[in-house]
């Protein structure tokens, strides 16, 4: 009997809490059946005070781990927003910040590896900087590597992976320039996370984003499930902006060409997985942020019952394709009591 190449389901928490309290996630991503997830904005006392996951207390992190246990979670990667600052301070219209390394390493860095150290994660997702808006992206690759390498060095040190996450409006924005990035950083601990949804929601066909994910398939370490529909009715001018992010819709029904690049996937999972596995993952995730009812710059939602849509998708998908994956069983429930 041969066996098929496997991945392992996660989930951004966040996206399936109507409260977004810590119990109503892992209650959620528990009963659809999943075992991992990312943190990203959490009530954890459930008091009403959403926070991001790096902005926890010692206190409040403690806390997160117990409802982890409580419900048999573990943590995919920290749901951060590192790179998600200007790479330089010009004005340019935007309503990005700019913080200085210093600053910057000292603040949000060294929260988010806090955050990962105390609650078990080994992967941090971040992003690539915002480039000055309306200049050609490729002219900044050397420039946000430079930024990069020591928040990956910084990540390295406290033995942590750092994954960088395609998305549009960043020196990153797709898989060519991705895998530009990935050759001038040059770290171990770096990998590249593809995101189809953030790929086609530049209003580019199946095949393209199939090509943009091969363009960065050396480096992929792995993957957020995130769907999107081109509307022609938009008049594409080059930005994403909050009026297109509207149409993100499951993976199996939308414009990211999820089944061509999945097949792709299933063919060279095997090194992948060894890959990740050296650098302390427990496997390749295959991680879901659907945004069904919606999605912005720094998060989206679903809901519970989008959350479950959007897995139910993925795992139709899973099996045409012949990718195993495994969601919690009676056996599971069973050694939890101590059966």
């Amino acid at each position: 009997m041969t066996t098929k190449p496997s991945i392992i389901l996660s989930a951004f928490a966040d996206e399936s809490a109507n409260s977004k309290t810590a119990v109503e996630q892992f209650a959620a991503l528990a009963a659809i059946g999943l075992q991992y997830y990312s943190p990203r904005f959490v009530d954890v006392t459930g008091a009403g005070k959403v926070k991001h996951v790096t902005e926890l207390d010692g206190d409040e992190l403690a806390r997160l781990v117990k409802l982890q246990a409580d419900y048999g979670m573990k943590v995919t990667s920290i749901g951060a927003r590192l790179g998600k600052v200007k790479l330089l301070d010009v004005e340019d219209g935007s309503h990005n910040k700019f913080v200085p390394d210093a600053q910057y390493h000292a603040g949000d860095v060294a929260a988010t590896i806090h955050a990962a150290q105390a609650l078990g994660a080994k992967l941090i997702r971040g992003f690539s900087f915002y480039h000055p808006k309306g200049e050609d992206p490729a002219k900044y690759v050397q420039q946000a590597a430079d930024r990069l390498g020591p928040i990956v060095d910084l990540c390295g040190q406290a033995g942590l992976v750092y994954g960088l996450e395609v998305e549009a409006n960043l020196v990153g924005q797709n898989g060519r320039m991705l895998a530009a990035l990935a050759k001038a950083i040059g770290r171990a601990n770096l990998v590249c996370i593809f995101d189809g949804g953030n790929i086609s929601s530049q209003n580019l066909s199946p095949l393209e984003c199939l090509a943009e994910y091969r363009a960065m398939r050396e480096s992929f370490g792995w993957m957020h499930i995130k769907d999107y529909r081109v509307d022609p009715g938009l008049v594409w001018t080059g930005v994403v902006n909050e009026e297109m992010l509207k149409n993100f819709v499951p993976c199996d029904v939308g414009d990211s060409g999820h089944e061509l690049i999945l097949r792709d996937l299933k063919e060279h999972l095997p090194a992948i997985d060894a890959k990740m596995k050296q650098l302390g993952a427990p496997g390749v995730f295959l991680e879901l942020e659907p945004h069904l009812k919606g999605g912005g710059q720094f998060g989206g939602f679903s809901g519970p019952d989008g959350m479950g849509v959007a897995v139910r998708s993925l795992c139709r998908l899973l099996d045409y394709v012949e990718i195993d994956y495994k969601l919690r069983d009676f056996d599971d429930i069973k050694a939890a009591r101590g059966f």
